[in-house]
């Protein structure tokens, strides 16, 4: 991937229809190619309904149950909010700000199931209740991707004069989803005056600004992936401060990358610049860092951030990745992401989590295809021996490490971006899979229930927002072949909370430019540029589109005998 272009969605011009070839011997008789070869049409409309009813079951009842909550405890089904009387539970006050978090999560899910009465009828709600000033401390990350995500991609969905989702443009509508997050994005911006090191503080009180008694520590994911909102935020407010907040927390982390390696760490002093922790992967901690820049790339076409995506990718495929050189060729254990030192690279724990399975889906948008169906292969065979996804698996012992699954997303939405690279019908019985283990293990009296230990099954009572506004969203699109959003692939980038934002040449203006002393002054409007997705039908030479066998196309997506060697890594 050159710099000058990142063949972002080229994949999906790759795979184009042709009939079903049935001259390959080996794949034709195979167990695996038999299995997951086929996926009927009937299967489809199936699951699209099975789909439709989960998301629905989890939401009408957190409208019933917990509105106007933050969310719905599914098993006592009563509604959650912050945790006032004990302010240091940050794994409930991090992501609950008591703002009707669930409600604006889901927004732009109702669209594009294309519900536009109830999607009407929530832009009421969120109007009329939704306010910001509140004696809340949240994270800034979460409070960023859930919240002003949420309400940025629903005001874009209004105002889209085209209307691809059906009639969502409430009549009275005066860009109040805009002044909303606008709103707490001012909330937020405390967080960011910090002379020190640039890097935002992780937390931020809602009324009173960054509380006296904070932690001086981050993660860099925490404090790096705040751009796709943040700069959107700026393009449709004409305002370069929120962007400009955002990009020097990305340049200060850069800047304190290992001088030898090149590598981030996953906790950093935001005062110090000192990592804390020494961590370097593509799970907890930096995941999300790594999409950010490649998002924001194809949204706004700042090169800058191309650059350092492909700085990344360049080291994490030099220091991080174990096995054999090529996934569907030679021979050797099959292809593992690893945590490495980021100060000399060397192994660091034998343990990967369950948010590193979203690195498959940013190998399919920068076009690196065979590693994503790699990558994806064990995380799925993971979820297949235990019905679910650990937090943590340790791949040495072939064990969990953490046995809690709080109905995470990460896996399904690599799935979905797959099936649309690939439309390989494995992705789709996967999805089944997951849709059906998700049913069968984590559906409660009146919602869907974090699993608190995959050996027994036991439940947790709560359901984090993600799981409506993600893991439902990739499930039904999955399986909605005719959506907008799948006949349009160019169109849109989901953020890493799942929100939809449309790729269009007016967000890759700005009127200011940034200066080097981290200042902007104002300049005349940018002229209008080209698209950054530069897709050629005829000529994929830089791309990574004919690195996947024909064969593949139709049969399994790897090899059956290396599909065969992840399954059994895990012990099926």
């Amino acid at each position: 991937m050159s710099n000058a272009t990142v063949y972002t969605f080229v994949i999906f011009l790759c795979f184009v229809a042709v009939p079903v070839r049935n001259d390959y011997p080996y794949y034709k008789t195979d167990f695996y190619s038999e299995k997951y070869g086929h996926f009927s049409e009937l299967d489809r409309l199936q699951m699209l309904e099975e789909a439709k009813q989960m998301f629905y079951f989890g939401y009408d009842n957190y409208i019933k149950y917990a509105f106007p909550k933050d969310e719905l405890d599914p098993i006592h089904c009563v509604g959650r909010g912050p945790d006032h009387d004990n302010p240091a539970n940050i794994n409930i006050n991090d992501v609950l700000g008591d703002y009707c978090l669930t409600l604006v999560d889901v927004l732009d899910t109702l669209a594009i199931m294309g519900n536009s009465s109830e999607f009407k009828h929530v832009i009421r709600l969120v109007t009329e209740n939704l306010s910001f000033d509140k004696n809340s401390t949240v994270q800034v990350f979460e409070a960023n991707i859930r919240v002003i995500g949420g309400l940025l991609s629903a005001h874009l969905i209004i105002t889209d004069r085209q209307q691809p989702f059906g009639d969502m443009a409430p009549l009275d509508y005066d860009d109040e989803l805009l002044y909303l997050a606008h709103d707490l994005a001012t909330r937020l911006l405390p967080a960011f005056e910090n002379p020190a090191t640039g890097i935002p503080h992780p937390r931020v009180n809602l009324m009173r600004g960054v509380p006296v008694d904070i932690y001086n520590t981050t993660c860099t994911a925490g404090a790096g992936s705040l751009l796709v909102e943040m700069g959107m935020l700026s393009r449709l407010l004409d305002d370069p401060v929120y962007e400009g907040a955002a990009r020097r927390a990305i340049r200060a982390l850069w800047r304190h990358r290992d001088a030898a390696t090149g590598l981030l760490g996953n906790v950093i002093d935001i005062t110090t610049g000192e990592w804390k922790g020494k961590i370097s992967g593509v799970g907890a901690g930096l995941d999300s860092f790594y999409e950010y820049l490649l998002k924001a790339y194809i949204l706004f076409g700042e090169t800058d951030d191309l650059d350092m995506f492909n700085d990344s990718y360049k080291r994490i495929k030099s220091f991080m990745r174990k096995g054999r050189p090529h996934c569907n060729q030679g021979v050797g254990d099959h292809p593992l992401y690893v945590n490495v030192n980021m100060k000399n690279g060397h192994t660091a724990t034998t343990w990967i989590d369950s948010l590193s399975a979203a690195f498959a889906g940013v190998m399919v948008l920068s076009g690196d295809i065979e590693e994503a169906i790699c990558a994806h292969a064990l995380y799925y065979s993971i979820w297949k021996r235990y019905g679910v996804l650990p937090e943590r698996y340790n791949w040495r012992l072939k064990v969990p490490d953490i046995s809690f699954y709080p109905l995470r997303p990460e896996l399904v939405e690599s799935t979905y971006l797959l099936y649309q690279a690939t439309k390989n019908p494995f992705y789709l019985h996967v999805g089944r899979d997951i849709l059906r283990s998700l049913n069968k293990y984590t559906k409660t009296q009146c919602g869907y229930a974090t699993v608190h230990d995959i050996g027994d099954k036991s439940l947790e009572d709560r359901m984090e927002s993600f799981f409506l506004s993600e893991t439902c969203k990739y499930l039904y699109l999955l399986f909605d072949k005719d959506n907008h959003l799948n006949k349009n692939p160019l169109g849109y980038v989901f953020s890493t909370e799942g929100h939809i934002f449309p790729i269009e040449r007016r967000f890759r203006q700005k009127s200011w430019v940034v200066a080097d002393n981290d200042g902007w002054t104002r300049a005349p409007p940018a002229h209008r540029v080209d698209s950054i997705i530069r897709v050629n039908a005829g000529n994929h030479s830089d791309s990574n589109c004919y690195q996947v066998a024909s064969e593949r196309r139709y049969f399994l997506p790897m090899e059956s005998r290396y599909f065969h060697q992840v399954v059994s890594s895990v012990g099926l």
